[in-house]
């Protein structure tokens, strides 16, 4: 864990005043999941993505979506080698540790689509061969919000679904534009930026975390939280059951980033923004009326917080 906590220093050298994102995407990396990061160009997504590869020890590989991207440029080809006279297999940049999307909403549809297989079961197939990846593996894509209008492709639900997180970046504080100013004048501290925990260890990180005890309140309030999600009026399509397992997987890998064997209310509570605002289909009425983030917690707050909780809090 000191290691842990080491790379989240050392990025946060890199990344200024985002430290709740960098949080999450260890607790992404952690629960096996994928993050999506929605931000206005220049807020440092590509940059967050490569000091991550780097501190980890971990291979880095970008795609930068485009609409003519193929999906054989993500998942690999079977080509013909005219020397060999033989087939050959080559394989994608989605064979690696960290993978960036870049723009992933400007890829088409059906290039979006490669990327589901390797999301959900670690593995792509090239012409009937299947090919593991090896772990950790994490994907981290982002979308320019102005943008959506020219020439993008909305992710589809099936896509969204696959993303344990969706983060939007916010500009800096004038606080923090100064600390970059003054941080960034001289050299860009991700040239000195090294390793800090090894994939081994991470690896063993993510079996220990499915191994942190969950209590039947958390387990119910969890539950409560997904069912309020389902029956809200202005919901057309609620948190899925592998969101549901999104959602303890996420609070289980926050109890251990915080040192602690077993989860609390409020490691789902402190999770739920990120966990449901992408999956949630409102209806055509409650688009009118609300966003999603509004909605969020309208069911948040719909559901007590289990007792001990409070009591700890006090």
């Amino acid at each position: 864990m000191e290691s842990l906590q080491k790379a989240k220093q050392a990025m946060e050298e890199v990344i200024l005043g985002n430290e709740e994102v960098i949080d999450l995407m260890w607790v992404a990396l952690l629960a096996e999941g994928h993050v999506l990061f929605e931000s206005v160009p220049g807020t440092g997504k590509t940059k967050l993505a490569k000091s991550f590869a780097k501190v980890i020890e971990g291979d880095f590989k970008r795609i930068q979506c485009t609409p003519d991207v193929l999906p054989s440029d993500v998942t690999g080809i079977r080509f013909f080698n005219p020397k060999t006279e033989d087939f050959e297999l080559r394989v994608g940049p989605v064979v690696t540790n960290v993978l960036l999307a870049d723009e992933i909403n400007r890829a088409t549809p059906k290039t979006q689509s490669s990327l589901l297989e390797v999301m959900e079961e670690r593995q792509t197939t090239i012409d009937s061969e299947t090919i593991e990846v090896e772990r950790p593996f994490i994907v981290i894509a982002t979308q320019n919000p102005v943008e959506s209008s020219y020439g993008t492709f909305p992710l589809p639900e099936a896509q969204l679904d696959r993303f344990l997180f969706k983060v939007s970046i916010d500009y800096p504080t004038i606080e923090e534009d100064m600390h970059i100013l003054t941080t960034y004048r001289e050299e860009d501290p991700y040239d000195a930026l090294t390793a800090q925990v090894s994939s081994e260890e991470i690896v063993q990180l993510q079996k220990e975390v499915k191994h942190i005890e969950i209590t039947k309140p958390v387990y119910t309030y969890i539950v409560e939280l997904i069912h309020a999600s389902r029956e809200h009026q202005d919901v057309a399509i609620g948190i899925s059951p592998r969101g549901m397992l999104a959602c303890m997987r996420a609070a289980q890998a926050r109890a251990l980033i915080h040192e602690r064997t077993y989860v609390t209310p409020e490691d789902v509570k402190q999770l739920i923004p990120y966990v449901f605002a992408h999956r949630l289909i409102l209806t055509m009425e409650g688009e009118m009326r609300k966003t999603v983030e509004q909605v969020v917690e309208e069911i948040e707050n719909s559901v007590s917080v289990p007792v001990e909780f409070e009591a700890a809090k006090r």
